[in-house]
């Protein structure tokens, strides 16, 4: 119970505050703090890009030091050598160095660090607040982290003059582009490359096997009562996907509109693994009024779809392309 209640905590607090960030954007604020509705107004929707000159992080063997990064929130980084204790403050983050092969220089992770299994062991600093102290007492070369989720911790870790890269990918190329620069940086380029590399083909897939077929109408619920709109990763995966999302014409995450959805008549309606039976969303789907004549309802076809690949801009964000497609169109998508 209590895992499944950080589980759903975790979907609403990142949707909360990204609908905030939203809001506050479309009102001309120069501030987005995910963590206290408070922000950057320097952050940006790239991720960290390298300033190597030549060849890029993903094509060379060994990373030629120094490199120089500006991370999202308009920091500019210089890593004089490979750094070989790092903390982690979001699963994403994590699952990006154990992919690179980096795992061995992990030093610590957020509670929610549940992949892969070796993260489990690592000690922890915090969850949606992180333990400032434990971090520090890690003594870390660098600590990566989201701009937007964790904006409190990145200002306080740097007055205490610890490094940190904090990135804020928007889409699926760039959290590739985010998987290199930590690659670069880390000088693990060989196995960034084979991560990012596998990222393309899998888009590479999906967007030659859907590419003639009709969009597909879909509505994806990933918390009760919550959707996603445009300008966010799990939009465009929808759309790479051969999918055209019903919530699109509504930036950021935000609250459905019951009577909005069935006006739409999804043909599809996609929902994530809360670790739950009966899953809440679909008890919430199938208890609201008129929404048993939308077609994805009548016909059964709600389909869901890992919880952690879809939440994460990570390298399993291949596998959650994947699902949403072979959701989409299984006779296209194997």
């Amino acid at each position: 119970m209590v895992e499944r209640n950080k589980r759903f905590t975790k979907w609403m607090l990142a949707v909360m505050l990204t609908a905030m960030l939203v809001f506050m954007a479309a009102c001309g604020s120069d501030n987005g703090n995910a963590n206290n509705a408070t922000g950057n107004a320097n952050a940006s929707a790239t991720p960290a890009q390298s300033e190597q000159p030549a060849e890029s992080p993903a094509a060379a063997s060994e990373t030629v030091y120094p490199v120089k990064v500006t991370d999202a929130t308009g920091t500019e980084l210089t890593f004089e050598k490979a750094p070989t204790k790092v903390v982690s403050l979001a699963p994403s983050e994590t699952e990006v160095l154990y992919a690179v092969g980096a795992g061995n220089e992990v030093a610590g992770v957020d509670s929610y660090s549940n992949y892969p299994e070796e993260a489990a062991s690592k000690p922890k600093v915090g969850d949606m607040t992180t333990n400032i102290e434990a971090v520090a007492a890690l003594n870390p070369d660098l600590v990566l982290a989201s701009s937007t989720m964790n904006t409190d911790a990145v200002e306080q870790l740097r007055k205490l003059n610890i490094t940190v890269l904090a990135t804020d990918p928007h889409t699926y190329d760039e959290t590739i582009a985010k998987i290199e620069t930590i690659g670069n940086i880390m000088n693990k380029n060989t196995e960034a490359a084979q991560v990012a590399a596998h990222m393309r083909e899998v888009k590479q897939q999906v967007t030659d096997a859907v590419k003639d077929a009709p969009k597909k109408l879909v509505y994806l619920e990933f918390s009760p009562g919550w959707t996603v709109g445009s300008g966010t990763f799990l939009d465009e995966l929808l759309t790479i996907a051969g999918g055209t999302n019903v919530g699109a014409a509504q930036a950021g995450w935000y609250e459905v509109s019951a009577e909005e959805v069935v006006k739409q008549n999804p043909a599809i309606i996609l929902y994530p693994d809360l670790g739950e039976d009966p899953n809440p969303i679909v008890t919430g789907i199938t208890s609201r009024p008129g929404w048993e004549a939308i077609d994805a309802v009548k016909n059964k076809q709600m389909f869901e779809v890992g919880n952690d690949e879809t939440a994460r801009v990570g390298p399993r964000l291949a596998d959650a392309l994947l699902q949403v497609a072979k959701a989409l169109h299984p006779d296209l998508v194997k």
